[in-house]
């Protein structure tokens, strides 16, 4: 599918293989008669907080909505097995309008319908961006079985993330583009509000690129939200909001405290230097290169396909902050560049593209060793793939390419 030595065959078995293990595993860890699994952890682990501010949002406590010590009385509160959890409230205001309906249920079903939308709503993403794949349609059970088996599919469900929103984002945006609807695609950018983080890449691309149409879009998208949670809200929440997502950096080490977990640039220099102001300050550099190897490669004639994928590893690699679960909006990524490789394996530039996407799919799989070896192996591979597409021969260029 992807390299000489990586046949369909072989990653049938291999997505198969780490298909039963994954799940079967977290089937056995959850098949518990209470709300928390064997390992003691509430079941849907993230889910809680979401529940607790859609119960934040039934009640029209704004006020409340950035307390962390109201909020976890009121998760004791609804959900008396979690016990006493914490949670570093930094969502904007309309994310608990979203999950005010799903907190009105018990949360056992609550957290079954939000894992079920999870995984619909990443089955028709991979569905949607697989079907643009030419090269793809006759492998099928390859892609499948790997999208099933994918590991960062597996942390959305477990965490009860929203990573799969973003990903519907990114993938709405992708094929908005691919039609030449510029302004629509901007649209889809900027619903990625409720996570910011994960719109810095594509902000940066699209304003170098002069790409105003979709510059537009992500404004209008990005301001409705936000309006939405004014609206039900008032000022006063608002103006909290803004507030702790200013002083963010002083919340970091509650906000990851499994530093192991975290993929992106900032996070591997974090954990490989011991010094901060000197960790951070790689960071800044390193991700304004990935930044501008991303816009520049952007401008350039090479397939829509690959230039997206080049712009989802940089919005990984760019983010202050991410979690293995947010690796979910690299699916697209793997099809796209799977894809373009397929019919492109004998060039010798592409000789080790197919092994990169190989490890970049499962390198989170070992990502905990980093809390001992403080090396987290995804980021210089994932910097590695970016490189790596960037210079693999184009060959002409069939598309018009939106900019």
């Amino acid at each position: 599918m992807s390299a000489p030595w990586l046949t369909s065959r072989r990653l049938q078995a291999h997505g198969l293989l780490l298909a039963l293990a994954v799940w079967s595993i977290y089937a056995w860890v959850l098949a518990t008669p209470t709300l928390r699994d064997r390992n003691g952890l509430v079941k849907g682990t993230d889910f809680l907080h979401f529940y607790t501010l859609g119960s934040l949002a039934l009640e029209h406590r704004g006020a409340d909505l950035y307390n962390m010590q109201t909020q976890s009385a009121l998760a004791q509160q609804k959900v008396a097995q979690a016990g006493r959890l914490f949670y570093v409230p930094l969502y904007g205001p309309q994310v608990s309008l979203v999950f005010a309906p799903l907190a009105a249920l018990p949360y056992a079903w609550a957290l079954a319908i939000w894992s079920l939308t999870n995984a619909a709503i990443y089955a028709l993403c991979c569905y949607a961006i697989w079907k643009t794949c030419a090269n793809l349609q006759s492998q099928r059970w390859t892609v499948f079985l790997l999208a099933i088996a994918y590991p960062d599919f597996f942390h959305c469900i477990a965490w009860g993330q929203t990573s799969a929103l973003a990903l519907a984002c990114f993938t709405a945006a992708y094929l908005a583009l691919r039609s030449n609807h510029l302004y629509l695609a901007g649209i889809s950018l900027g619903c990625l509000i409720f996570k910011p983080q994960l719109a810095l890449a594509a902000a940066a691309v699209f304003l170098l690129a002069r790409a105003w149409k979709v510059v537009g879009g992500a404004l209008a998208a990005g301001a409705a939200q936000l309006a939405a949670g004014w609206l039900y809200y008032g000022t006063p929440v608002m103006e909290d909001y803004f507030h702790h997502l200013a002083h963010v950096s002083e919340v970091y080490a509650m906000l990851e405290p499994r530093p192991y977990q975290m993929h992106s640039l900032r996070a591997f220099w974090a954990m490989l230097v011991p010094w901060p102001h000197y960790a951070f300050g790689l960071y800044l550099a390193t991700a304004i290169a990935a930044l501008g190897v991303t816009a520049a490669y952007w401008k350039s004639p090479a397939p829509l396909s690959l230039r997206y994928s080049v712009l989802l590893l940089a919005t990984v690699l760019v983010s202050p902050h991410l979690t293995v679960y947010d690796l979910l909006i690299l699916a697209p990524a793997f099809l796209l560049t799977a894809d373009w490789l397929t019919t492109h394996v004998e060039d010798p530039r592409a000789r080790w593209l197919g092994l990169l996407l190989y490890l970049a799919y499962a390198l989170p799989l070992v990502g905990p060793l980093a809390q001992w070896t403080h090396l987290q192996l995804s980021v210089p591979v994932m910097a590695a793939l970016v490189w790596a597409i960037r210079n693999v021969e184009i060959g002409p260029q069939p598309l018009t390419s939106p900019r």
